[in-house]
């Protein structure tokens, strides 16, 4: 089994984003991370998977996906893609601690976005595995909640997911 990223560009419309996963479970492929969001066209929206599953059969799944009517383009991202999520972590404001976390949240280059006695919420824009690593530091401490957006992202260059004779 082997993580991909693949982008879709939908008609935002009921019902498009149900078809999407479904097609997803359908071939039995585990999404991992699910972001939605309109695009520079309210009439259009973007589908950003992070999934799971059988190598092999990803084409397939590329495939079917393209069989559905609101699917308009389908990108598998590159490598080099850019590639990002937002974390919100909450951390329990204990003075044993305290300076240990602030520390690691500058070390990892998250900021402070909400402070007061009883909790730290910590904010952090970085690659899936930067997330995972920060996380995996911070669970030596009392972690009260945690909440992430899922894998956004775009190619680099000029190349865009969007087919111009839909736009």
């Amino acid at each position: 089994m082997e993580f991909f990223n693949v982008a879709v560009l939908v008609k935002n419309k009921y019902g498009v984003l149900n078809r999407v996963t479904s097609m997803f479970r359908r071939r039995q492929f585990n999404i991992v991370s699910l972001n939605v969001s309109e695009t520079e066209t309210p009439e259009f929206s973007r589908i950003t998977v992070k999934a799971e599953g059988d190598v092999s059969e990803k084409q397939q799944l590329i495939n079917q996906l393209y069989k559905l009517p609101d699917v308009k383009s389908i990108k598998e991202l590159a490598e080099d893609a850019i590639l990002s999520e937002v974390l919100l972590i909450k951390i329990q404001n204990d003075p044993a601690y305290r300076g240990e976390v602030l520390d690691a949240a500058s070390a990892f280059g998250a900021k402070p976005v909400d402070y007061n006695h009883d909790a730290i919420v910590l904010q952090l824009t970085e690659t899936s595995r930067k997330i995972d690593d920060f996380i995996s530091f911070l669970q030596a401490y009392n972690i009260m909640e945690i909440c992430r957006s899922g894998v956004v992202s775009l190619e680099r260059g000029e190349s865009v997911l969007r087919v111009n004779s839909y736009l």
